[in-house]
């Protein structure tokens, strides 16, 4: 089974994503932030990362430099 993080400050997005993914048996963890999601993958083993690019706080490129 494949591990996906999907990051995104809008739930909606998230939340549709999670849905798609885990009908098709992938493993899916959210985060809201791009702090939250460098702290699920040095917790998890993640195989893919969708990510925002644009959200408050860390954003995607400064998050996914650091994961």
């Amino acid at each position: 089974m494949y591990n996906i993080l999907i990051c995104d400050d809008e739930a909606d997005i998230r939340s549709a994503l999670r849905i798609y993914l885990s009908a098709e048996s992938y493993r899916v963890f959210e985060a809201a932030n791009g702090d939250e999601a460098v702290r699920i993958a040095e917790r998890e083993d993640i195989h893919l990362v969708l990510m925002d690019i644009m959200m408050p706080g860390t954003d995607g490129i400064a998050a996914m430099s650091r994961i």
